[in-house]
């Protein structure tokens, strides 16, 4: 009854309500445009395209479109060039003077700083987007191309793709900006929770209707996955709460002295850089096969093998190994501990036993030194996990993502995300939020 007076409450704030029916409406045009295939292509002769799809890191991409790729869609490359571009705008702000001048601008600065990603998308998906039909030409038969492969068709086809990147992008700055949460974030896990409900059918056909394990066995996977969801929750709100006392000064018989204050805490998260270190390491794991399929050599052979193998033992070992040497990096230049100690400094606080300045500075680097090593550890092993519960219980490649990885973490991080966004507007209604229980709070005067 109590989540479902707050349910209740929800729909009581016209703006919250308005917000999340915009939203939805705009989730639900980008559901729509995933299922609308490219013209000039068959659309009943997909099924080579989806079992190319079906495992391996053309899977993976798949998952994060919603299907968009199997389906040769105008979405088919998703949102993820946006992704691209911001992370080489933002690797790219660490040594580049104008955009460092940029970040400092503030609004106006972000501003011209989010033009420049727009830009370097369109310029990554016009490199893209040939490769994706030049795959389709080598999967499809001649057959599905109802305009031959000519040149005009190509050209296109990489127009509409581009376009479909473009609108994709501005559904989600359209989201985020009249709507709930945000909206880049929620179209790449509406994408994956879309193909959240087939993984887990075809597990249970298998399960149950194929005697390999029977009901239990889909019993036990769910106890797993939701004791995975609790792991993935707690590494992404875990913090490191540091103690922050102020001094507040008083005018006393026309002396002034100083007082303490109220003591504060600096909040630093265990996993202060999020899924960047996934996705990284994720784009790192693509050259090794890249550059060993240029040659026809045994050993070449053998190593494009092993790092097209998602669930592989050595792509799993050096992708744990990269996303903790990318946690460190993301964590670095994310977490400024010397800005984090002069804005303390000037505002007259300080950490007990610690002189401000450069001891603040330096004590706050260690402690984020200390807590990244455990939360590396532990995103790298949420990370790897779907290739071991493959290998442990034999569970199928497409339900196996959703127990990890990258999938898991970024429908864990934008549910926490919306969540408190809506819990903000209740909150302030004077409501009691989703992340609490209880009766309808009084208003103090």
């Amino acid at each position: 009854m109590k989540f479902i007076n707050t349910i209740k409450n929800i729909w009581k704030i016209e703006e919250l309500k308005n917000r999340i029916l915009v939203t939805l409406g705009l989730l639900l045009v980008y559901r729509f445009g995933a299922q609308v295939v490219l013209p000039g292509i068959d659309a009943s002769q997909l099924s080579n395209l989806a079992n190319q799809t079906d495992g391996g890191l053309l899977g993976l991409l798949n998952a994060f479109t919603g299907g968009a790729f199997s389906n040769a869609s105008v979405f088919a490359l998703g949102i993820m060039p946006y992704i691209s571009a911001s992370i080489v705008v933002q690797l790219m702000g660490i040594a580049v003077p104008y955009l460092q001048k940029l970040q400092k601008e503030g609004e106006s600065g972000r501003r011209k700083i989010n033009q420049i990603t727009r830009w370097l998308t369109i310029a990554i998906t016009l490199v893209q987007g040939p490769g994706y039909i030049y795959n389709l030409f080598a999967t499809l038969p001649s057959s599905a191309f109802l305009l031959g492969n000519e040149v005009t068709f190509v050209v296109s086809s990489v127009i509409i793709l581009a376009t479909g990147t473009i609108f994709a992008m501005w559904l989600g700055e359209k989201i985020t900006d009249k709507g709930i949460g945000n909206g880049i974030s929620l179209l790449i896990m509406v994408g994956i929770i879309a193909t959240l409900p087939q993984a887990f059918i075809q597990e249970f056909a298998s399960r149950v209707f194929e005697s390999n394990g029977g009901a239990i066995m889909i019993l036990i996977e769910l106890v797993i996955w939701f004791a995975i969801i609790l792991a993935s929750v707690m590494l992404v709100m875990a913090v490191r709460r540091i103690p922050v006392q102020y001094a507040r000064r008083t005018a006393s018989g026309g002396y002034e002295k100083n007082v303490f204050g109220s003591r504060q805490y600096i909040p630093l998260k265990l996993n202060a850089s999020g899924v960047m270190p996934i996705i990284f390491a994720q784009a790192i794991m693509f050259i090794p096969a890249a550059v060993a399929g240029l040659s026809e050599s045994e050993t070449a052979q053998g190593v494009t093998a092993a790092f097209s193998d998602i669930f592989g033992f050595w792509y799993n070992l050096v992708f744990a190994l990269l996303i903790i040497i990318f946690t460190y990096f993301y964590t670095a230049i994310t977490v400024p501990t010397n800005k984090m100690a002069d804005d303390l400094k000037r505002s007259g606080g300080f950490i007990p036993g610690i002189r401000p300045g450069s001891e603040t500075a330096d004590f706050l680097d260690r402690i984020m030194s200390q807590i990244t090593l455990p939360g590396s550890i532990f995103l790298a092993l949420i990370a790897v996990f779907p290739a071991i519960i493959v290998s442990l219980l034999g569970v199928q490649q497409g339900w196996a993502l959703f127990f990890g990885g990258t999938s898991l973490l970024i429908m864990v991080g934008v549910a926490i995300d919306t969540m408190q966004q809506v819990n903000s507007y209740l909150l302030n209604r004077h409501y009691d939020g989703l992340m609490k229980t209880g009766k309808n709070r009084k208003a103090v005067a």
